[in-house]
């Protein structure tokens, strides 16, 4: 690969760095909102559907972190 491929992929990660951290903050405060809510209301309809959303964010954060790993090695060859 050549150095201006190699300068793009960097480029893209750094994108994609900054995106992981912004799911990473609406991660954390979704997670915090779910948490300071009574227990009840934890086992309700709404409840359930922000403990769907978070479980999708961890995955859209493990899902960046697994691209990020795979451009890296992209990089390196």
């Amino acid at each position: 690969m050549n150095k201006a491929r190699r300068k793009r992929i960097e480029d893209v990660q750094s994108k994609l760095e900054e995106l992981m951290q912004e799911i990473d903050s609406i991660l954390s405060e979704e997670q915090e909102a779910y948490d300071n809510m009574p227990e009840g209301l934890q086992d309700s309809e709404r409840g359930e559907a922000m403990q769907e959303a978070i479980d999708a964010l961890e995955s859209a954060v493990s899902s960046c972190e697994e691209l990020d790993e795979q451009l890296t090695e992209a990089h390196d060859h």
